[in-house]
């Protein structure tokens, strides 16, 4: 493949980011399964990448290079999880740091946030990041080192401003991270709305297929807190394996398809059921009711994202009928996969949730989207 910059993403993902020349003629990419690399009789590495996979596997070079190009930064990582991108980014900040984050967005990442920096002396402010007044007005001047939004946002699918976000961040001399899972590079590149680092579940629409637990990273910058996240996914021990990040790499193949396959079932839903008998709301970016649609179209291309959420009339035990009744949509707790899911939020978070209890995340796959409308229609029609 070319290193032609011109390629759009559709290409660059179907071929891996890759050439087959460079791999010694495979179409595939392989797998590089060596914890350790040789030297020569010099004690030169013969593997320029490094002594030990810890560090960097042969097989991380392909998909952080395709990774960085996608989102249109300078340097890419591979993590074990999101939560290992997540808490390498956030462990590269110094005691006394002070960390500014949104109220509403993936519980997993805030829960880790509010425990992690009550333990490491780290300051914390959650935010409505949706209203750019607010961001600002967490931010302690002088302390305030990184602001972390998420668009749109898990499970509510609220929509941040990331330009807007950009500037408060870098007013405050902070970073700004954005978790673009939910949108994926098809949709969103942060880095162009003024994000200094992009991170990502992999284990969701990146890998797409419900196989590898995986995280990425993605630099505007490869400067000197760069380095110590780099320094912190090696010397913390977050790597991915091989196995997993061939998996990855297979996965990000299809990505432009099976996103605008989904997007496209997503909004056709959303539409079907905005203003239905049996709903309180539905929740999606893409209908123009939605309060952030505004944003999301002006930052959002292509398409909205496969994640919404329906909000049933009757409450918990409601919602929890109209989940039990379907029968196509599995009742499960991930998003992305090429399969549709369903799951109550408030029963998969606890009793410290915020979600209302009448809320159903849906990810949606790329099936049939007729076959979706018909399952959630009559698992509605009996509540």
């Amino acid at each position: 493949m070319s290193e032609n910059p011109d390629l759009k993403p559709a290409t660059l993902l179907a071929h891996g980011g890759r050439r087959s020349e460079d791999n010694g003629g495979d179409v595939a990419p392989r797998i590089h399964p060596s914890t350790n690399y040789a030297r020569d009789e010099n004690y030169r590495l013969i593997n320029p990448a490094g002594s030990y996979s810890r560090d960097a596997n042969p097989s991380y070079l392909p998909v952080e290079k395709l990774l960085a190009r996608l989102e249109g930064g300078a340097e890419a990582l591979l993590l074990a999880s999101g939560m290992a991108a997540a808490a390498a980014v956030v462990q590269a900040l110094r005691p006394g740091d002070h960390i500014v984050a949104q109220k509403v967005m993936y519980w997993g990442v805030r829960d880790w946030l509010i425990a992690f920096c009550a333990d490491w002396g780290l300051g914390l402010d959650l935010a409505d990041a949706a209203d750019p007044a607010a961001l600002a007005g967490a931010v302690k001047p002088g302390r305030t080192k990184l602001i972390w939004i998420e668009t749109p946002c898990n499970p509510t699918w609220e929509v941040v401003d990331i330009a807007k976000a950009a500037e408060v961040t870098h007013k405050a001399g902070a970073r700004l991270v954005v978790d673009s899972t939910v949108a994926t590079p098809v949709h969103t590149r942060p880095i162009e709305h003024g994000a200094d680092i992009v991170m990502h579940s992999a284990t969701k629409s990146l890998n797409g297929h419900g196989d590898a637990v995986a995280g990425v990273l993605v630099a505007a910058r490869a400067d000197e807190f760069w380095a110590r996240v780099r320094g912190n996914r090696a010397l913390g021990g977050a790597v991915l394996g091989p196995f997993e990040t061939w998996l990855l790499h297979r996965g990000l193949r299809t990505l432009h398809l099976r996103v605008e396959r989904a997007s496209a079932n997503a909004l056709t839903i959303a539409r079907h059921f905005d203003g239905h008998a049996k709903l309180e709301a539905v929740l999606y970016p893409g209908l123009e009711s939605h309060p952030g649609h505004a944003i999301a179209k002006n930052q959002m291309q292509g398409g909205f994202g496969a994640m919404m959420s329906f909000r049933v009339k009757g409450g918990a035990a409601a919602a929890l009928k109209v989940a039990g009744r379907c029968q196509v949509f599995i009742r499960a707790t991930s998003l992305g996969g090429t399969e549709s899911l369903i799951e109550h939020r408030a029963s998969v978070e606890g009793p410290s949730s915020p979600v209302p209890p009448d809320l159903l995340r849906l990810s949606i796959g790329i099936e049939d989207a007729g076959d979706l409308i018909a399952d959630l229609e009559l698992a509605l029609a009996g509540v």
